[in-house]
């Protein structure tokens, strides 16, 4: 991540908990269809051993979240917590809690990186294998530092414009707020706003980019405006953590607009895919049961990210009913599923080959290949297509 839309919309968390105080990533439960009938993670507890490294480290972009439940869901019995470095490692376990026979090291991202973005961490830094990244992101770099994404925990981003339902009862959409000539605040350089003033559903003139995490001026302003946000944090925040506010928010997501865009999906540099290909065979089919296992039973990896933010002890501030409303709400609004097939974490071709060019001509400015392919960027080499929810 860069200083971004998604993180800087949850910062809100953080912030509206104060002002309620105030002003007031070198080379389970089991489900119906949860685990592989004699595919590639059947032999996961020895082949990841065999072909990864040990730790097998993973570069989040921020801090835990149940956003990042599947990541941390990999994470077997008594990890080791490091709050200078804000690293969680411990035994990689399957979806089962099976021991594979080495670690794996989560690594917080935003602040923890200094604000840098993952794919950049990813560079610099060789210990870390798999990162997270972003579509949008991976043609934003591509031109300097290529990437794959092997496997995609959320089908959906997440991101959204939120407005009060009550001051804007007409609204049903973000281009519905031109009609009201509402204001949307939102962080500065965020392709997808680029993206809606382009498609028309937003004018330019609505826009105001200095939406820096804080609830403050939606709450002061009653409802005037509107902002970004996410679905999975926002209309919980706004209704019950922030005593000023108290009522639900609307909102749409990003995703329906058309900017369709895989958020937080997992990767490697393209110049390592081929030397990570042994181990990413065995890993994926690994992470698409694990995916499947916190959705079904989240309770244990919830109770883990709110004890591991808890021991950082620093500005983000994250608890357990945040975060059970945040895997309640992947799972009903289809932030985490299995798309147009009965798969999960695998990326739909058709889906990015769409998504391409909306994204080179609003990234244009980065010099990114007008000729990109989903293959450039995304791979469904490691899938084991008989995984999913």
């Amino acid at each position: 991540m860069r200083t971004t839309p998604h993180r800087l919309a949850t910062l809100a968390t953080l912030a509206a908990v104060m002002i309620a105080a105030a002003c007031s990533d070198d080379a389970g439960d089991e489900s119906t269809n949860a685990t592989s009938t004699g595919g590639p993670a059947d032999e996961s507890p020895t082949g990841v051993a065999a072909v990864c490294p040990d730790p097998l480290v993973i570069q989040t972009d921020w801090f835990p979240e149940a956003e990042y439940g599947a990541t941390y869901q990999l994470i077997g019995p008594d990890p080791e917590i490091d709050t200078a470095a804000k690293v969680v490692r411990g035994p990689l376990v399957t979806a089962d809690g099976t021991e594979t026979g080495i670690d794996v090291e989560v690594r917080t991202g935003g602040p923890a990186i200094a604000g840098g973005s993952v794919i950049e961490t990813m560079q610099t830094d060789r210990d870390v294998l798999l990162g997270y990244l972003n579509t949008d992101d991976q043609v934003r770099n591509y031109s300097q530092i290529a990437t794959t994404a092997v496997v995609a925990p959320l089908e959906i981003n997440p991101q959204v414009v939120m407005w009060d339902p009550a001051s804007h009862p007409g609204v049903s959409a973000i281009a519905d707020l031109q009609d009201d000539d509402v204001t949307i605040r939102y962080s500065a350089n965020e392709s997808y706003m680029d993206f809606l003033v382009n498609s028309g559903q937003v004018r330019a003139d609505q826009l105001d980019p200095s939406y820096d995490g804080s609830p403050a001026v939606f709450v002061a302003e009653g409802g005037a405006v509107a902002q970004q946000g996410f679905a999975t944090s926002e209309p919980f925040t706004y209704e019950f953590l922030i005593p000023e506010w108290g009522s639900p928010v609307s909102f749409e997501l990003i995703h329906d607009t058309g900017w369709e865009t895989y958020s937080q999906s997992i990767g490697v540099l393209t110049e390592r895919l081929d030397d990570a290909r042994p181990c990413l065979k065995a890993f994926v089919p690994l992470m698409q049961e694990t995916i499947v296992a916190y959705a079904n039973d989240p309770d244990e990896t919830n109770q883990l990210i709110v004890d591991v933010v808890a021991a950082f002890d620093d500005f983000w501030i994250y608890d357990l009913p945040l975060a059970e409303f945040s895997i309640e709400q992947q799972l009903q609004i289809g932030i985490v599923d299995n798309g147009p097939n009965d798969t999960i974490g695998d990326f739909d071709l058709d889906r990015v080959a769409d998504f391409l060019p909306l994204a080179v001509d609003v990234l244009a400015a980065t010099d990114p290949p007008d000729d990109l392919t989903p293959d450039d960027l995304v791979t469904n080499e490691f899938i084991d297509t008989s995984i999913g929810l």
